[in-house]
C-alpha cells in the first residue's frame, strides 16, 4: 500500500465521546447484543437507523419519531452543507437545535452523494471536485471540509469522507486505490476533527467485493482505533452473496469493542442475515420511501396497499403493532384501516405519512425482538420464524440466504 502498513503506523490518541457495553453474543451465529452510550441518550444495538436526509424525516414530525422509541438517526452533510449552509448551522448551534431533535444524529461525509448524484464530480487525492447543482460553480470537497462541516453540524456519530467506487466496477486497480486513498482520507479526517471529545469519527472499510482488499483494509483502519467502525461500499447492486461476504469477512477481522455499522441496509431479510453475520448498526431511506409508494412492511412481507385488494379490508396493516396507525382507538392509538390506507395512498399525502408511521415503528420493532433473541441465546430460532412468517415458509427463502446463514452455522431448513 501507498500508505504505511499498520505494523509501522502509530495512531493519533483520539478521545471517545461514546462507551460501548457487549452484552451478549449469540452461541451459534456472529450475532451481538449490546448498548452504545452517545451525548444525547443510549442506544440499543443490533439497530436499524431512519434517514432524514435534510434534518427531517419524510413523512414524520420528531415527536412522532421519538414516540417509535427511535434514539439514532441519520442526517446528510451534503444536503445540510447545501441548505441551510455552514454559517446558519453554526449560528443556530447545530442540527439538533436546527430540528429540534435532542436524541442522536449520525452524518454521512457527503461523499458518496458527490459521485452518485453529481454527473461531473472527479476524485483526485485532493479531495471530490464537481459543480454546484444551484450556479454551476466549481467546488471542492476534501477530508478537512467534509468534518469542519459536521463538526458545524454537531452530529454524534460523524463519517471519514472515503473514496467510493460502485462494487460492481471490474477496474480492480481503481478499487484499490479507493481503498488505499480511504486510509489516506481517513488520517487527514482525524486531523482536522476538532471536537472529538463529544463527536465519534467512524472509519469506513473500502475494498470492493474484492476479500483481500477488503481485509488489507481492516488491518489500516483498525489501527487508527477510530470509536467505531463501517463498511461501506455496498449496496451497490452487487449480488447479495457477495454483500455476505464481505460483511462476514470484515466483520471476523474486526474488535470485539467497537461497534459495526453496515451502511446503506434496510430490507428485514437483510437486516436478519446481517446481524447473524456480526453486524450491529444499519441505515436505508427504503422504509420511508417504499411508503410513499403505499407499500407497508409486515411480518409476512411487504402489502402493496394500492391494490384493490385491500379497498375492503378493514382490519390493520399488521395486528398487534404498536405504532399509532395500527393501535387502536381504545389504547390510544388512530386505529386505521387497510381499506383507509388504500384509499389515501393514490390520492392523499396523509396516506404516506401514515404507512411511513408503521413502517419505522416495524423496523425498530424487528430490530429489538432480534435483540432480544441474542440476549436470551434463540437466535437461530427466530431466524427460522422471521423467514416461515415473511416469506410464508422458510423453504421459499432465497439462496443467498440459506448459504450466508449456513456459514454461520444456521441450517434454516432444520427443525
Amino acid at each position: 500500500m501507498s500508505t504505511a502498513t499498520s505494523s509501522t503506523f502509530t495512531p493519533k490518541s483520539m478521545p471517545s465521546a461514546l462507551t460501548f457495553d457487549l452484552h451478549a453474543k449469540c452461541s451459534t451465529t456472529k450475532a451481538r447484543a449490546s448498548t452504545l452510550h452517545l451525548p444525547h441518550g443510549s442506544v440499543p444495538l443490533p439497530i436499524f437507523m431512519p434517514v432524514a436526509t435534510q434534518a427531517s424525516l419524510k413523512g414524520l414530525t420528531y415527536d412522532q419519531l421519538k414516540e417509535t422509541g427511535c434514539m439514532l438517526c441519520l442526517n446528510n452533510t451534503y444536503h445540510l452543507g447545501l441548505k441551510p449552509g455552514q454559517e446558519v448551522l453554526d449560528l443556530v448551534g447545530g442540527a439538533h437545535k436546527l430540528q429540534g431533535w435532542d436524541r442522536n444524529i449520525l452524518t454521512d461525509s457527503g461523499g458518496f452523494q458527490m459521485v452518485s448524484l453529481l454527473k461531473l464530480a472527479t476524485v483526485t487525492e485532493e479531495g471530490v471536485r464537481f459543480l454546484s447543482p444551484h450556479d454551476g460553480t466549481p467546488m471542492l470537497l476534501t477530508p478537512e471540509h467534509s468534518i469542519s462541516l459536521q463538526n458545524s453540524i454537531g452530529s454524534d456519530i460523524i463519517m471519514q469522507l472515503d473514496d467510493v467506487i460502485v462494487t460492481t466496477s471490474p477496474d480492480r486497480a481503481r478499487m484499490q486505490e479507493a481503498m488505499e486513498r480511504s486510509v489516506r482520507w481517513l488520517d487527514r479526517c482525524i486531523d482536522a476533527h476538532r471536537y472529538p471529545e463529544r463527536q465519534n469519527l467512524f472509519c469506513i472499510i473500502q475494498g470492493g467485493l474484492d476479500l483481500e482488499l477488503r481485509r488489507k483494509c481492516c488491518e489500516e483502519m483498525v489501527a487508527r482505533d477510530t470509536p467505531g467502525i463501517a463498511i461501506g461500499g455496498l449496496s451497490g447492486g452487487e449480488a447479495k452473496a457477495e454483500y455476505c461476504k464481505v460483511v462476514d469477512t470484515c466483520t471476523g477481522l474486526l474488535p470485539d469493542n467497537k461497534p459495526r455499522y453496515v451502511m446503506g441496509v434496510g430490507y428485514p431479510e437483510d437486516l436478519v442475515v446481517s446481524v447473524a453475520l456480526g453486524a450491529d448498526m444499519f441505515d436505508c431511506v427504503w422504509p420511508t420511501r417504499t411508503a410513499r409508494f403505499g407499500a407497508a412492511i409486515t411480518p409476512n412481507g411487504v402489502l402493496n396497499l394500492r391494490n384493490t385488494t385491500y379497498a375492503n379490508d378493514f382490519s390493520p396493516i399488521q395486528e398487534g403493532c404498536k405504532c399509532p396507525c395500527c393501535r387502536p382507538k381504545s389504547e390510544g392509538g388512530l386505529g386505521i384501516t387497510k381499506a383507509w390506507c388504500h384509499h389515501l395512498a393514490a390520492k392523499e399525502t396523509v396516506g404516506a405519512h401514515l404507512i411511513t408511521m408503521h413502517n419505522v415503528q416495524y423496523q425498530l420493532s424487528l430490530m429489538a425482538s432480534i435483540r432480544q433473541a441474542i440476549i436470551e441465546d434463540r437466535y437461530p430460532g427466530f431466524i427460522r420464524k422471521f423467514f416461515d412468517d415473511y416469506y410464508g415458509t422458510r423453504f421459499k427463502a432465497p439462496e443467498w440466504a440459506v448459504d450466508a446463514l449456513r456459514g454461520v452455522n444456521v441450517d434454516l431448513f432444520a427443525e
